[in-house]
């Protein structure tokens, strides 16, 4: 971990933080960024998920020279 800051959270967050990486192995750090990664990736996730539109069809069947 490279250069480290300083963030306030709450002693009950703090405390909640600690026990999940405690359980998972992990660092503080490690878990705080996975946290902060997972709602991008779920967002991904549906918008991989979702039915293709018509301007997507186009798009993907366009002839790529």
């Amino acid at each position: 971990m490279g250069e480290t800051t300083t963030i306030r959270i709450s002693r009950d967050t703090h405390a909640r933080v600690t026990q999940l990486a405690a359980h998972r192995h992990e660092t503080i750090d490690q878990t705080v960024s996975k946290a902060i990664r997972a709602p991008r990736q779920d967002a991904m996730a549906r918008d991989l998920a979702a039915d293709l539109t018509d301007a997507d069809r186009t798009r993907l069947d366009a002839d790529t020279g």
